[in-house]
């Protein structure tokens, strides 16, 4: 499944996004928020992290204004390895050597074509463990 995470900044991207998964019958879960109304994006990366865990198939994604934020609160969480991604090729090596299970996008930074490709590429890289297992391991 995958989880969709915004605060006020990400909300515009996320809805984008969202018609994408919709165009192509991909089922989401939206954890918020809802608006452009101002909110806090701790509160909404640890609602999104909440969901992801659920199951080791779960995917999010998670946008702020710059994705700072978002990484910094997703990534306190051990289980979660969660990558701001601003390209396709850093997209694939987060997925490829990171095994990373949330992808962070910049909402006032990132255009909606670009963030598409983004989204498709993490999504469809798979995690190639070797020696990445190895690393991540290492992490606790």
């Amino acid at each position: 499944m995958i989880i969709l995470a915004c605060d006020h900044a990400g909300y515009p991207l996320k809805e984008e996004i969202k018609k994408f998964f919709n165009r192509e019958n991909i089922t989401t879960i939206d954890v918020g928020t809802y608006s452009t109304d101002s909110v806090d994006y701790p509160d909404f990366a640890k609602l999104g992290n909440a969901k992801v865990l659920e199951s080791e198939n779960n995917i999010g994604i998670y946008i702020c204004g710059t994705g700072v934020g978002m990484s910094i609160v997703a990534n306190r969480n051990s289980k979660i390895r969660a990558a701001l991604c601003w390209n396709t090729t850093i997209a694939s090596l987060a997925r490829r050597h990171n095994n990373a299970n949330v992808l962070i996008l910049a909402g006032r930074y990132t255009r909606k074509r670009k963030a598409i490709r983004i989204v498709k590429e993490f999504l469809t890289t798979q995690f190639e463990a070797g020696r990445h297992a190895k690393r991540l391991k290492k992490l606790g």
